[in-house]
């Protein structure tokens, strides 16, 4: 999966920035000031001689079994958002926060830290909250609760005799564009996503995970989701085509996916 991004370079990284290579930065900062004669009180901006490390890990999880996963019936009764985990749900998530520790702090490394991004719905932030048994205090960098990291919105209360109708229109219609009635469509997912990345990508750009005066190379960012969001995380950082995603089915319930980043700060799944 990996080689699919070897033949794609980001135009982010140009985006804005006009090279004037016959001037150098004091002479454009000295024009500036002329320009702006403002500019002259803010003190300059120390130039930061490296990058912030990458991630060594982006680690993506799917929430436990919840009680919408074994009966459907509850999407009639109970908002989307508040829906919770079962106890086998419990007992996925207390076994996914062992196998993240476990990989975290795999090869002796000593220093290895977590920060959490997560759905504000119930039944993730209670994986999360038994995800977080497995980990001490001082492992933890932060936890960010991320609502464009939800579940798909398929129309507030659902009646179910018409969900199965409406899930039947979709396998003909396209699973990626097809808009439920008052809901989303994947499609639409994948713009709310989009940003998200965006909003990520600068968090690791500019080192936010990392405490002040440090640059930890071994930093595991987690995110907590759902399963078609996840598959649309996916789709969205390896810029995998809608035809690749329509063949894509959920990982289960308290599942992970580990996205390793090696050579050139390029991530694979491993």
């Amino acid at each position: 999966m990996a080689a699919l991004t070897s033949s794609f370079r980001c135009c982010d990284s140009t985006l804005g920035n006009n090279h004037h290579p016959t001037a150098s930065s004091e002479t454009v900062a000295a024009n500036a000031t002329v320009v702006f004669p403002a500019l002259a009180h803010f003190p300059k901006k120390a130039l930061q001689s490296s990058s912030p490390p990458r991630p060594r890990r982006i680690i993506l999880v799917r929430h436990g079994e919840s009680e919408g996963n074994i009966d459907e019936s509850v999407y009639t009764r109970v908002p989307d958002p508040r829906i919770g985990l079962t106890a086998k749900g419990w007992s996925q998530a207390l076994d996914c926060g062992r196998q993240i520790h476990e990989i975290a702090s795999s090869g002796n490394v000593k220093d290895w830290k977590v920060y959490f991004y997560v759905s504000p719905y119930l039944r993730t932030l209670e994986t999360l909250r038994g995800i977080g048994k497995a980990f001490d205090r001082s492992n933890i960098v932060g936890i960010r609760e991320e609502p464009r990291l939800r579940e798909q919105d398929f129309g507030n209360f659902q009646d179910r005799e018409k969900m199965r109708v409406e899930k039947e229109i979709r396998l003909r219609y396209g699973r990626f564009f097809y808009r439920f009635p008052n809901g989303e469509s994947a499609a639409d997912v994948y713009d709310r996503i989009t940003g998200f990345r965006e909003t990520l990508k600068a968090d690791i750009d500019i080192g936010r995970f990392q405490p002040p005066g440090q640059q930890n190379p071994n930093m595991n960012i987690v995110i907590v989701s759902h399963g078609l969001t996840l598959r649309v995380f996916l789709m969205r950082w390896y810029k995998w085509t809608v035809e690749q995603f329509e063949g894509l089915n959920n990982f289960e319930n308290g599942g992970l996916l580990v996205m390793q980043t090696g050579f050139g700060g390029r991530s694979s799944i491993c």
